[in-house]
């Protein structure tokens, strides 16, 4: 399931809502989103065709109404995407990234506590 597929915002919404639970039809995804983004049916079906065609969903057809499955993976999906952010905007700096975010005082106190926690674990496996 390792597929490069680069999402759209609109495109991540879909799939977190696959991610969370599938299969879910059309129909579920317009209720689902219609507060937040007050997507039509056929704005969704057009969506989905495109995130098909990308290889990112695949559907099967139901007894009522075609029910659709994500195809690709949210970790491997998000590390992927993750990595082409900091190439384009931080020249590939993790370091960057963060001391841009700590100057615009946008790291809370869990935030910094977790960072510590994540680099920890990555000094010990380094040394092993």
């Amino acid at each position: 399931m390792s597929k490069n597929v680069s999402l759209s915002d609109g495109e991540w919404k879909l799939m977190n809502l696959l991610w969370e639970r599938s299969p879910r039809t059309i129909a579920d995804m317009v209720s689902e989103l219609k507060d937040d983004t007050g997507w039509s049916k056929n704005t969704i079906f057009v969506m989905l065709s495109r995130m098909e065609e990308k290889g990112a969903v695949r559907f099967e057809e139901g007894s009522r109404a075609r029910q659709y499955y994500p195809a690709i993976q949210k970790s491997e999906t998000a590390a992927k995407e993750t990595e082409s952010f900091l190439k384009k905007v931080y020249d590939g700096s993790l370091g960057l990234m963060v001391a841009s975010m700590a100057g615009q005082k946008a790291l809370r106190k869990e935030d910094i506590e977790e960072l510590y926690e994540i680099l920890r674990r990555a000094e010990e496996e380094a040394s092993m």
